[in-house]
């Protein structure tokens, strides 16, 4: 990891020269749970200027890390321009602050502000979206198991970024493993831990013998709980920006 890292920063710095500010490691590999070979390195960068003709310096350098090394397209952006996107993008911001390193130049990261307000309300919308695409997804597979193995296998990690952000959006800390963050939710919100935790077990290819169409139904019955917890948790009317008369 260190060595594909060392060598991304080398050839950004030769490709941006002065107009890179910053390479900054977030996620698992800035938080200790990189496990290589099923972990994404992760990298944010600020330039000084972002102009097409700047961007265009930096493609092979990005071809590099995304066809060779076969990780994620690095973002990029001004630094103004990140810390005034924390409003839009609180759950990534709350993430990027909680979870990163420096691998070059100065920390773009450590005074970002997140509205937290606005970061409950994307926290619903987003765990809104999940189970409205679970759905969709059930409409389209019908009773091909083997369609639902695959979607529930690609919305775990989801779930768990939204279940951790549901706990930190209570005020609370979210528990390190897959295993408690489940037992605390499902005492918050009063949802099935179970259901969540065989998601888990099915992305993780350890459930071979359950019926996956229960465990499809328990998901989103969970997911719908845990919702309507966070639904009530304050009133929505607070942050209307038009008030309404009457």
């Amino acid at each position: 990891m260190e060595t594909k890292l060392a060598e991304l920063v080398s050839r950004l710095k030769e490709a941006a020269g002065k107009n890179l500010e910053s390479v900054v490691l977030y996620g698992s590999g800035a938080s200790g749970k990189y496990r290589p070979g099923s972990s994404d390195l992760n990298v944010l960068c600020t330039l000084v200027a972002m102009d097409l003709g700047e961007l265009q310096l930096l493609a092979p350098v990005v071809r590099w890390w995304t066809h060779e090394e076969k990780e994620p397209t690095p973002l990029f952006f001004l630094t103004e321009e990140l810390q005034r996107s924390t409003d839009v993008f609180a759950i990534e911001s709350l993430d990027l602050k909680r979870a990163h390193r420096v691998l070059f130049g100065k920390d773009p990261v450590a005074g970002l502000e997140i509205p937290m307000n606005l970061h409950r309300v994307q926290v619903e919308r987003d765990l809104r979206l999940l189970l409205l695409r679970l759905r969709q997804h059930a409409l389209l597979a019908g009773k091909n198991e083997m369609e639902y193995v695959a979607v529930l296998k690609k919305s775990d990690s989801s779930a768990l970024t939204l279940l951790r952000h549901t706990l930190l959006a209570f005020g609370e800390e979210p528990p390190p493993g897959a295993d408690g963050l489940f037992e605390r939710i499902a005492a918050i919100t009063g949802t099935d831990a179970s259901a969540f935790q065989m998601v888990h077990e099915v992305h993780e290819g350890r459930i071979v013998d359950k019926d996956l169409f229960a465990v499809y139904d328990r998901y989103i019955h969970a997911l719908e709980k845990v919702i309507t917890a966070l639904d009530g948790m304050v009133p929505k009317k607070e942050w209307q920006r038009v008030t309404k008369e009457g």
